[in-house]
């Protein structure tokens, strides 16, 4: 069975850190872009991070810029999503999602997507 599991959610307190993995089942990751996205309660999906396939260029919403870090493990077929300095704001389900040879710019069309981890940013 073809899926992409999230894992690494959890509490944490305002200036604290988290690690979201984001691994595969039932094909490898090397050649796929993945994405990362988040949907806070009555709030739109929005783009956090991108790492694109084959160069494994890194992007990031100018929100999370110099606090979130993608990263990814082929071996392991897992993307990372470390997460430092985390705000109340950013408390929101997280998702990831793959997609075929892609730069991470330009139109976009997942291919898999997570079921998504909860990140509750709270004191």
């Amino acid at each position: 069975q073809v899926q992409l599991v999230e894992s690494g959610g959890g509490l944490v307190q305002p200036g604290g850190s988290l690690r979201l993995s984001c691994a595969s089942a039932g094909f490898t990751l090397d050649n796929y872009a993945i994405g990362w996205f988040r949907q806070a309660p009555g709030k739109e999906r929005e783009a956090v991070s991108c790492i694109s396939s084959i160069k494994s260029s890194a992007y990031y919403a100018d929100s999370v810029k110099g606090r979130f870090t993608i990263s990814r493990d082929n071996a392991k077929n897992t993307v990372y999503l470390q997460m430092n300095s985390l705000k109340p704001e950013n408390t929101a389900v997280y998702y990831c999602a793959a997609e075929l040879y892609y730069d991470c710019t330009g139109p976009e069309v997942y291919d898999y997507w997570g079921q998504g981890t909860q990140v509750t940013v709270s004191s």
